[in-house]
């Protein structure tokens, strides 16, 4: 089905391995829309309720691969007619996406990573902005999220700079949410994603729309949506499921409806 991804479905995981191994997983058009593809498929499918993307091979995204750039390239349109589509893919999915970095992700795979909600970096984990290095500035929607995370003052300096930020050195500025050991990398993966995969999705969707929301509403528009989400996650099942859980004094079970 893809040529430049794997993507398979697991015990309610959607994992999507970006595959181009030799090449340190550099984007090309194609992987843009495989991108695309495969999140758009999990959002539809009722069995997925966690999604996690990582690398093949010893590198999670090198970026763009270079060897497709040319003098002539109009970069902007490049942003407008392969990234941005995968990017506002990623945006509007309502389930959690966990980018699982098990190597070095540079570039548009620093992008990459920065868009999706949870970060896990393992030992040999590495960012990079490295746009500077090529006289471009950070794109993807890079600098948006960069500067949601770790403020005005240190997205500028790691993108000016553009110095390599280890794994540890991630977590400590609010990068990554979590360091895994090499040798419990997989299984340490899998164990996050199964935690993601047990909650309310329906609720995670919710709440993931009125973080979005927090700077663009009015204090008065902010509790009116946020009124309109808690009425929705109030009908679903996995809301029953939590307060009968709570009577019963026993751990919830919950659907992901």
């Amino acid at each position: 089905m893809f040529e430049t991804i794997r993507y398979v479905v697991k015990d309610n995981i959607a994992w999507l391995y970006l595959n181009r191994p030799e090449k340190l997983n550099a984007f090309v058009a194609k992987m843009n829309h495989e991108v695309k593809e495969a999140i758009k498929s999990a959002s539809f499918d009722e069995q997925v309720r966690c999604i996690v993307i990582t690398g093949e091979g010893r590198a999670f995204c090198s970026g763009q691969d270079l060897s497709e750039v040319d003098e002539q390239m109009d970069h902007g349109q490049v942003l407008r007619d392969h990234y941005g589509p995968m990017l506002k893919q990623i945006s509007k999915c309502e389930k959690p996406i966990v980018a699982a970095v098990n190597g070095v992700a540079a570039g548009a795979g620093f992008s990459l990573a920065l868009a999706c909600d949870f970060r896990i970096v393992s030992e040999r984990a590495s960012f990079l902005n490295a746009f500077i290095h090529v006289g471009l500035i950070p794109d993807s929607g890079n600098l948006l999220y960069l500067t949601q995370l770790v403020g005005h003052s240190k997205a500028l300096e790691l993108s000016v700079f553009g110095e390599k930020i280890p794994a540890s050195a991630a977590v400590e500025m609010g990068l990554a949410n979590l360091l895994i050991s090499e040798e419990t990398w997989p299984d340490d993966v899998t164990a996050y994603a199964t935690k993601l995969a047990a909650l309310p999705t329906k609720a995670i969707g919710l709440i993931k729309k009125s973080l979005k929301a927090v700077s663009n509403l009015s204090f008065e528009d902010y509790l009116e949506l946020e009124a309109q989400g808690q009425r929705v996650a109030g009908l679903t099942m996995d809301h029953r499921e939590g307060i009968q859980a709570f009577m019963e004094k026993r751990k919830p079970v919950f659907s992901g409806k």
